[in-house]
């Protein structure tokens, strides 16, 4: 295929994984079986758009698609987070993964016609639970914050175990002489490297990004993920463990106050979902769906074996020693689920040339389909028929400026410079519009909620959460705060008049402007907007003359309490949206310490 065409199919296809994860919420399905389900239509086997069978090629997208979403998970529980839970996570990833791996490989030594290396390789190929399955079933799960965390960090820990554990196992079937002890060497040696170089990697990078300030915001991603390559490639460079390094630099940088923190999470979960639909489009096109019926029988089984009886006993007996009750620890074995890191792992014994390599290919994908199906949709009712649920996310969404602006929202930052008007100022002599608030400061790398009474130094980086139509108003504020005046603006002072202020109401004239934003009411200009209505266009605003504009469908213009006693006429018959504007008019009215005497 030429270039465009290449470009054309990928798009095609990551749009359909993104239909496929819409679709996989309505249904309740993992997004992760349709997006294998989408690589196995339009592969050889199905419609044969796309003839792919190099397993050297899906590993190593595989390889580095996990190594991806294990450093965004990494980022997104940081420390603080996984701390609380890190022994038990620790138990499960070892002694769990190690009792998975045995009772599944056991279990398929009995039934089948595989060698007790081979079964064993095949139980371990099976027994990682997969990061990207859990993060995503976690996304949408209101399950208790201490199980959640304990299995996100589970599957972020596991994944190195189990693939140590098929190196091994290959290495000990090719070669005779290989036993226990090696592979015991192999895991000590490549678990400490990874965790050598993923500290070592993770502290270097925080201090650079604390110490080094980038031309631009989305540069900063781009050093992510230079330090998710670095931690990936140096450990294995050394002959250690790339993906227990990857993970390890993303929790460190998840951990510390860094520049741009809520860019760069963006970004990577952004390459994370990327990553995953890539890693399943690519493992379904692998798939021959003719030769699974084949294997139907002996999959189910695994499946069955592993859902029912190995995982869940792992988990019981990995976390006695800490304080989970029974419906805790019965999560725990039902959540483990499996996804896209078993089927890259079992690429391993066919790229290797292990005789029944393909074999346990087809298995290990039945398997995990069946009991990613069976398990995904089932894990959340279960949990809450458990009462093991909360009325709270698992995990907390983070809310982005696109979705602040889809509410009508903006989030702006301004950087203080020395010698700004604004400078020494307390944030409620800022003069911010009644639609904007400073929701945040950032002062030496850390985020200080503010109050009315906190003074702002230069250096500050002022984030003010500012309503859309509010925003216009901004750039001359932040000119005040440049170069002053700082504090609100000052109304001009009214000419003197020797009367009484003259009182006009009416029907809001036509060709005047939007009453929500006037700039002008009956030829004088506005020099302040105390309230704006939000259940429809209307304002109260202050004249250059001095009177008062409550505008709208109706128009109402005047001293203080002529407006006033024109709310207050116009209650007795309003309905409860305008009588509750017209009570906002009242007490702003009164509230109003710049009001001139009527």
């Amino acid at each position: 295929m030429r270039d465009s065409q290449l470009i054309l199919v990928a798009g095609a296809l990551l749009a359909g994984g993104i239909l496929a994860s819409l679709l996989a919420v309505r249904v309740r399905v993992p997004g992760l079986v349709l997006f294998l389900g989408i690589g196995m239509l339009v592969g050889s086997d199905g419609m044969g758009w796309i003839h792919f069978d190099d397993y050297e090629l899906a590993r190593t997208i595989g390889v580095i698609a996990l190594a991806l979403i294990l450093f965004d998970g990494g980022l997104r529980a940081g420390l603080p987070e996984v701390r609380p839970v890190l022994a038990p996570a620790l138990s499960l990833a070892t002694i769990g993964t190690g009792i998975t791996a045995a009772i599944t490989g056991l279990a398929a030594a009995w039934w089948f016609d595989f060698s007790l290396l081979e079964a064993l390789l095949l139980g371990a190929v099976v027994s990682s639970t997969d990061g990207a399955a859990i993060f995503a079933m976690l996304r949408t799960s209101t399950l208790r914050r201490r199980v959640a965390r304990t299995l996100e960090a589970e599957s972020g820990l596991n994944d190195p175990i189990a693939v140590l554990l098929v190196l091994g196992f290959i290495e000990w079937i090719q070669e005779p002489h290989y036993g226990v002890l090696d592979m015991g060497g192999l895991l000590l040696r490549e678990l400490g490297i990874g965790l050598a170089v993923g500290v070592a990697v993770g502290w270097l990078a925080v201090h650079a990004f604390r110490r080094t300030r980038l031309a631009t915001a989305g540069l900063y991603p781009v050093a992510s993920l230079a330090t998710a390559a670095v931690a990936y490639g140096g450990a294995g460079a050394l002959h250690g463990s790339g993906f227990l390094a990857v993970y390890l630099a993303g929790l460190a940088l998840g951990s510390a106050a860094i520049p741009a923190r809520q860019t760069v999470i963006g970004f990577h979960d952004g390459v994370a979902w990327v990553a995953q639909i890539a890693m399943f489009l690519t493992l379904g096109l692998l798939v021959f769906p003719g030769q699974l019926a084949d294997v139907a029988v002996e999959g189910t089984a695994i499946a069955l074996v592993l859902a029912l009886v190995a995982r869940p006993l792992a988990a019981f007996v990995a976390t006695l020693p800490f304080d989970f009750n029974w419906r805790e620890r019965t999560v725990l074995g039902w959540a483990g689920l499996r996804g896209a890191i078993p089927v890259v792992l079992a690429t391993f014994p066919v790229i290797a040339g292990v005789g029944e390599g393909l074999e346990i290919f087809n298995l290990v994908f039945f398997a995990v389909l069946l009991s990613t199906l069976l398990q995904g949709a089932t894990f959340e009712p279960l949990a809450r028929a458990l009462n093991v649920t909360t009325s709270v996310p698992a995990v907390p969404r983070l809310v982005e400026a696109g979705t602040v602006r889809g509410m009508g929202a903006e989030v702006l930052e301004h950087g203080v410079r020395e010698g700004d008007a604004a400078v020494g100022s307390r944030v409620r002599e800022l003069g911010l519009p009644r639609d904007a608030v400073v929701n945040l400061i950032v002062r030496d790398e850390q985020a200080l909620p503010p109050r009315g009474s906190t003074r702002v130094r230069a250096g500050d980086r002022l984030h003010v959460l500012v309503r859309q139509e509010a925003s216009l108003d901004m750039p001359r504020l932040v000119e005040r705060w440049r170069h002053g005046p700082a504090g609100p603006p000052r109304r001009p002072v009214p000419p003197p008049r020797g009367h009484p202020a003259v009182f006009r109401s009416g029907p809001w004239p036509r060709g005047a402007g939007d009453p929500g934003r006037p700039q002008t009411v009956l030829g004088q200009d506005v020099v302040d907007l105390l309230r704006i209505r939000r259940d429809q266009p209307g304002a109260l605003a202050v004249l250059e003359d001095g009177r008062y504009a409550a505008t709208g469908r109706v128009l109402a213009v005047g001293g203080r309490e002529d407006v006033a006693d024109w709310a207050r006429r116009r209650m007795r018959n309003a309905d409860e949206d305008e009588r509750a504007w017209l009570q906002t008019v009242i007490g702003a009215l009164a509230a109003d310490l710049h009001a001139r005497p009527s």
